[in-house]
């Protein structure tokens, strides 16, 4: 059974930073995809960045490209977004999810699996 679990959320001040994680189990193949979206109410889902396990290649959103960084730790099966410069409209609830394919894409519905989220307020 696939599972994603977020941790990391809370209040961050406008351009500060703050570090998201997401822990990864239950996926039994070495090259999966697993990326970051975002939701603020009233609007879709916005996919923010993604990372192939295997390779470590990344795909970025234009709204947070040079701010945002997402790795990985194959060995503890972690995957990290590292959010610098924030601003008032990064904020959201974040969420990650996983692509067993492998694909680099950033739209909801290329997603199998999903974590609960956690919310990020960047507020002063």
């Amino acid at each position: 059974q696939v599972q994603l679990v977020e941790s990391g959320g809370g209040l961050a001040q406008p351009g500060g930073s703050h570090r998201l994680s997401c822990a990864v189990s239950g996926f039994n193949r070495d090259l999966y995809t697993v990326g970051w979206f975002r939701r603020v109410p009233g609007k879709e889902r916005e996919g923010v960045s993604c990372l192939a396990t295997k390779d470590g290649s990344t795909n970025y959103a234009d709204s947070v490209k040079g701010r945002f960084t997402i790795s990985r730790d194959n060995v503890k099966k972690m995957v990290y977004l590292q959010m610098n410069d924030l601003k008032p409209e990064d904020t959201a609830i974040y969420y990650c999810a996983a692509d067993w394919r492998g694909r680099l894409l950033l739209t909801e519905s290329d997603y199998d699996y999903w974590g609960q989220g956690t919310q990020v307020t960047v507020s002063s």
